[in-house]
Formats: C-alpha cells, structure tokens, sequence
C-alpha cells in the first residue's frame, strides 16, 4: 500500500476540507513537524513529522508534557500529507475524524542519531524540536503490540518522553496544558468551531431541510411567474386594424 493510500481511503474529499495532498518527492532541507489539536470523539493531540514525503503520525493522549518522568500515550495513526500542516477547521460530524481541528504547535525537527527511517522501525527515535511550544530533545519510544483479537485492529502505540535538558521542567507536567490557542490565528477551539460551521457542508444534513429548501425556491419561482403574469394583463389592448373598404 502507497503511503498516502490509507489517508484517502478514510475521507470522503466531497465533504471535508482536508487537503487531498500528495507525496513530497525530494529531500526537504528542514524536516517541519506540527501538532494539531483536536477536538474528536475525545480531546487529543495529533503529533506529526515530516519523514520521506509525508507526516509520519501520531495521537496523542494528553497535552505533551515537559517534565521527562510523565510519558504521554501516542498511538501510531496513518500517514498524512505535508499540506495537512495548515490545516486548521471542522471536519464535518459523521466523517473520520470528525471535530474542530486546531494548529497548536509547529517548527522543525532533526533526529539525534544519523538515520531515522531505520530508528523509526526499531521502534526508538530519538529527535530535537523547534517549535513554538515544544522545543529541545524529545524521544519516541514503540510498546510491545497487544495481541490481536477477533475484530479489532491491532495499535500500534507509543510514548512520547521529554529528555532532560535545559528546556525540561521536572516535577511540572502540565507547563503546557494552559496553551489553548492557535499558534497560527490564535483562536481558541471554540472560536474556530463557530467560525468555521457556518461555512462547512455537512453530509448528515436532514432530508426534511433540503425538501423545504426546494418548497421555498419552488414557491419563489412561481411567484416571479405570477407577477408578470399580472403585469402583462394589466397592459393597454392593442387597436385593431381598420377594415378595408
């Protein structure tokens, strides 16, 4: 399965704003990462970094935090593309994913070794961010897999850990739990929701609003024709034409 094909398998485009997107050919020069938070079925943090085109991905349980002995559940999802980075809006309720998506954080990253595809499979990578909230070295850490039970998919999940250094905050794990903001428009989640609905197309739209819709641009039109209708028999009748002698 191509990298992307997952991600388009899950959204309907006819519906969602999110960007379609493609694979990034050619070797970024600053590998970006960006935090998306988001208000779904629950509240979470979607954790990406651009790796060979795309944004490797992950759910976040809880806010990220900065004091390195509180590890934070990150639940590995499907590659995204580089242009979700920007993305901030409603997904529509009904589709996957659905909620308001806010940019909470973004910057650009570096692996502390020399080769993260291969630390990435291993299942330990290690990274140093530069970002507007998240900054300094941060690690990746995969869990053994939970056995696979009839009709559920396997997780593949993760931690993610602050290292210590000078911007880590021992004994305070929620330094970054009152950053509620978009570090983009700075609106809160609240203020993109209200903004972003009226604007959004939703496939769940009631038939009983579509049909009165219709009533409405029916009657509309008929009014139209009645009015000219009257306009024309209240016209002066036209002479008629003498009688030849």
């Amino acid at each position: 399965m191509a990298k992307l094909d997952l991600y388009h398998q899950k959204r309907d485009f006819k519906v969602t704003s999110e960007p379609r997107g493609k694979v990034v050919r050619g070797k970024a020069a600053k590998r970006k990462f960006v935090i998306q938070r988001h208000d779904a079925t629950r509240l979470h943090y979607d954790f990406r970094l651009e790796l060979d085109g795309v944004y490797k991905s992950w759910a976040v349980t809880k806010t990220p935090s900065l004091d390195p002995a509180t590890k934070r559940l990150a639940v590995e999802v499907e590659d995204h593309p580089i242009d979700y980075g920007t993305f901030e809006g409603v997904i529509p309720a009904g589709e996957y994913g659905g909620g308001t998506v806010q940019l909470w954080d973004r910057g650009t990253w570096m692996p502390q070794g020399d080769n993260p595809q291969r630390e990435l499979e291993k299942g330990q990578l290690k990274i140093v961010l530069d970002g507007e909230r998240m900054q300094g070295k941060w690690a990746l850490i995969r869990l053994k897999d939970d056995k696979p039970r009839f009709g559920r998919k396997v997780r593949h999940n993760w931690l993610l850990i602050k290292e210590k250094d000078d911007i880590a905050r021992p004994g305070e794990p929620e330094t970054l739990a009152g950053e509620v903001t978009s570090v983009k428009t700075g609106r809160t989640l609240e203020e993109i929701a209200a903004n972003t609905r009226k604007r959004v197309w939703h496939s769940n739209r009631p038939a009983k609003a579509i049909s009165q819709g219709a009533a409405k641009l029916k009657g509309a039109v008929g009014a139209k024709k009645k009015t000219r209708a009257s306009s024309s028999s209240r016209r002066a009748p036209r002479r008629p034409a003498s009688r030849r002698r």
